[in-house]
């Protein structure tokens, strides 16, 4: 059986919110190429995967299962992140990221509502989403300061500064995975 190792999760919850905060200006950038009615049938089959989802639950709300959700959720940004860095941008890659991102959201009400019953106690819930907010403040602080910094190197496209900070998330992405790995122990 597994348990939860607190002082990595913490870290674990902390890099996940810096990855959130770096990224979410980063998407608008990489979207551009998309039409909005891709949005419309992205929405539709994100809702038809958190309701297939939920109707796993009295399967999947355990430990195990987060763990493994978890670091799929995980596995799967890496692969994004890579790929973006990879192949060229292309409607293709905007396309391919965008599947991606919303592969790992049809998971997010599951991962909250198994984090909830996992963490057992409000102390330690008040510290996971206290973690939470101060990783997302520090990435976001963190991307506005990249991108003025590849301003000064003359850095002006918001394409190559999107390139640029995904260096920066893949070496976040391979710490996320780390500390997920550390999070959870067999008992």
């Amino acid at each position: 059986m597994l348990t939860l190792n607190p002082a990595w999760y913490l870290r674990y919850k902390f890099l996940n919110s810096l990855f959130l905060g770096l990224s979410v200006g980063a998407i608008f950038t990489i979207y551009a190429p998309l039409k909005p009615s891709l949005y419309s049938l992205g929405g539709i089959a994100l809702a038809v995967g958190m309701l297939m989802i939920a109707r796993l639950y009295h399967r999947i709300l355990t430990i195990e299962w987060f763990y493994r959700i978890s670091l799929g959720v995980e596995v799967i940004l890496l692969v994004v992140v890579g790929y973006f860095l990879l192949f060229p941008y292309s409607y293709q890659t905007a396309l391919l990221v965008y599947l991606g991102y919303q592969l790992t959201f049809v998971f997010g009400s599951y991962l909250v509502r198994a984090e909830t019953l996992i963490a057992k106690n409000d102390t330690l819930l008040t510290a996971i989403d206290t973690t939470k907010q101060l990783g997302y403040l520090v990435g976001m602080g963190g991307s506005y300061l990249f991108y003025k910094a590849l301003e000064h190197k003359d850095i002006i496209k918001n394409q190559e500064k999107v390139y640029d900070l995904h260096y920066l998330l893949l070496t976040v992405e391979l710490l996320i995975i780390f500390s997920i790995l550390r999070s959870f122990r067999k008992e």
